[in-house]
């Protein structure tokens, strides 16, 4: 008798203990049944001939600005960005507005998001220095996939500055924090280098020093509490080499923007589109950023998923909001460093499947595995795909990669078992569910 399937997918290269497999996948309701030869019975089909198929691509980093600025992003249009770019699962911010930085909030946003998401989620809980007695209270909330810091002011009021409180939040949490990590003493002494009217001051205003002073400060927080910590969007060498020696209680993520974008080239050809926080760099940090994926020393790719309009981005800098959109375009900005050689599949993996769910406890995805949840990336290397804005989902309607040409592009998206995108279209609505822990 034939085995029960609901989807059965052949013919395709499957990531399987870092290699690529020629086997069948045989996926029945939200699971992976079976992972070897299938013979076909009435299940749907999907040929994967010339195709890779990957576990679902996890984007740590994004901010859906729902409750708030949802005229440039809601959690629909977010996520069906994100399933149109391969992610079959994200975290989202809670510099929101009001903040997601209380229990009733946290549960709104649940609510919020209950049958309106294309991909999986997990939402981050916002660290104040007023509500730190909750954050020993998250281990069994639903949906929340750590608590997030902000170290130095950026959008939205989150804010925890005072050392003091910083201590208090990283010592308390019994989640993993992530940290966005800038000196905001530094922040507030720097602004005279701020130029009116030219974004190539914004990396002279947002230094190296306001960079590593900040993340030192943590570090050494995290290990004397001996408590998990991770570093968002590192930016400069100085970081990485820090970060390198200091391995046990840290783990750290970087952008494809800081991997694909450097300064000055980046303002003169973007302007205000490319200012974002912590700022983009010169090449030479550029350059120790890639040393740092070649050798396995990064922990996490996140695209830091921050839209904004073009009427606000337009406005005079420093007057300009800092941020740009990614969660489409992380996935096939990075399959096109994959095919220029600048990292393997295997360490792409390692970045945006593996560690994710190893760093922040996520069950059963990351791998192609029987038993596993049914969520899976399907890539097709060798296609050749020039980005424009007009392709972007997210409500914002353009991206900093307009008219980069990639090779290697996610062709179908399967969440939960359901193949919600395919060749480009968004063809089965909001399937996703809370991630567990």
């Amino acid at each position: 008798m034939s085995e029960n399937f609901s989807l059965i997918i052949k013919n395709g290269s499957c990531y399987i203990n870092g290699k690529l497999i020629k086997t069948d996948i045989g996926l029945y309701k939200n699971k992976i049944k079976k992972i070897g030869e299938i013979e076909l019975n009435s299940a749907k089909v999907y040929d994967a001939t010339d195709k890779v198929i990957l576990p679902g691509i996890i984007d740590t980093q994004t901010h859906f600005r729902e409750p708030g600025s949802t005229d440039v992003e809601n959690l629909e249009s977010g996520s069906r960005a994100a399933v149109l770019g391969g992610v079959t699962s994200l975290f989202e911010m809670p510099n929101t507005n009001p903040p997601t930085s209380n229990l009733v909030e946290f549960d709104k946003k649940l609510h919020l998001a209950k049958n309106r998401m294309h991909s999986n989620y997990a939402f981050y809980f916002g660290a104040t220095p007023e509500n730190i007695e909750q954050l020993s209270k998250l281990k069994d909330v639903e949906g929340c996939c750590g608590v997030k810091l902000f170290a130095g002011s950026s959008t939205g009021k989150l804010l925890v500055d005072k050392e003091a409180d910083i201590e208090k939040v990283i010592s308390s949490s019994d989640r993993v924090v992530s940290i966005h990590s800038e000196d905001e003493e530094i922040l507030n002494l720097r602004k005279k280098f701020i130029k009116e009217g030219d974004v190539h001051s914004h990396p002279e205003w947002r230094n190296v020093e306001c960079a590593i002073s900040s993340t030192r400060r943590v570090v050494k927080i995290a290990e004397r509490y001996n408590k998990k910590i991770h570093v968002l969007h590192v930016t400069t060498k100085e970081e990485v080499d820090f970060l390198a020696m200091h391995k046990k209680n840290v783990t750290f993520e970087i952008t494809p923007q800081h991997l694909t974008l450097y300064a000055p080239d980046c303002y003169d050809k973007l302007g205000t589109y490319a200012q974002m926080n912590p700022p983009l760099r010169t090449k030479e940090h550029y350059d120790r950023l890639w040393a740092a994926v070649k050798n396995n020393i990064v922990d996490v790719l996140g695209s830091d998923h921050a839209p904004h309009s073009r009427e606000n981005k337009n406005k005079k800098y420093p007057n300009t909001p800092s941020g740009m959109p990614g969660v489409q375009t992380i996935f096939p900005v990075m399959l096109n460093h994959v095919n220029n050689g600048k990292l393997t599949l295997e360490q792409l993996i390692k970045l945006m499947c593996e560690n994710p769910c190893k760093i922040f406890g996520i069950k059963n995805k990351g791998y192609l595995k029987e038993g596993y949840d049914a969520d899976l990336t399907i890539a097709d290397m060798d296609k050749e795909v020039i980005i424009k804005d007009e392709m972007i989902a997210s409500k914002c309607g353009w991206t900093p990669f307009n008219n980069y040409k990639v090779k290697g592009f996610p062709v179908g998206t399967i969440v939960n078992g359901n193949l919600v995108m395919s060749n480009g279209k968004v063809i089965v609505e909001s399937k996703g569910t809370p991630l567990k822990f």
